[in-house]
């Protein structure tokens, strides 16, 4: 059974945050609000996170997974921005978009799309993700908490728990969460191209 942690939305109680980190750190797969609905999510390293967030939401391979990061400093870290993106990029986070960009050396290669070895990253307005991202200190592999059938991602954590009690390892309250998915604005070929429309607003690029 997946453990239940009520974290206040404003204030991220230390102790549970050390927690739901150990818990990450032990290769467990956390069911959490962002700005933009539940996710999933797990450490980087986390191989068999990585399939079991595959195996929930019913995807393949050619999944585009999103790293979390805590700025703009963070993404920089895991994926390549031309100086044409940077600028609109910055402009544009922290907020509900996802960019997908050429990954660096250092990103898993499981992680990259398997052809354009690309992958997703964003840097969510969210407190208990930007608390728990400081916490962790290295961003955290992610996909939108949207079941098979389904179109939009979980907002209510308790229904995340009945769900998915024997599929997840923590499941985080923090407040109300927004149900609308981010927008993913693919820049890996030196222009903008957005491929779904979500919650931030695609005409900016």
């Amino acid at each position: 059974m997946a453990r239940y942690l009520d974290v206040h939305p404003d204030n991220p109680q230390p102790r549970l945050l050390g927690q739901i980190v150990d818990a990450l750190n032990d290769d467990a797969l956390i069911a959490y609000p962002t700005d933009s609905g539940y996710a999933l999510g797990c450490r980087i390293g986390n191989r068999d996170g990585r399939d079991r967030i595959l195996r929930i939401r019913g995807l393949d391979d050619k999944h585009h997974f999103t790293l979390l990061c805590k700025d703009f400093s963070q993404l920089g870290q895991m994926v390549h921005v031309e100086n044409s993106a940077f600028r609109a990029i910055r402009a544009a986070t922290p907020g509900p978009y996802t960019f997908i960009l050429p990954a660096m050396p250092d990103v898993p290669r499981r992680l990259m799309h398997p052809k354009k070895r690309t992958v997703g990253v964003r840097i969510p307005d969210h407190t208990f993700v930007q608390a728990l991202l400081a916490e962790h200190g290295e961003p955290l592999l992610s996909s939108t908490l949207i079941l098979p059938g389904e179109t939009e991602p979980r907002t209510m954590g308790w229904e995340v728990k009945e769900d998915l009690d024997h599929d997840v390892d923590v499941v985080v309250e923090a407040g109300e969460t927004p149900a609308e998915p981010t927008t993913v604005v693919d820049w890996s070929d030196g222009a903008p191209e957005v491929i779904r429309r979500g919650a931030g607003d695609p005409d900016r690029f």
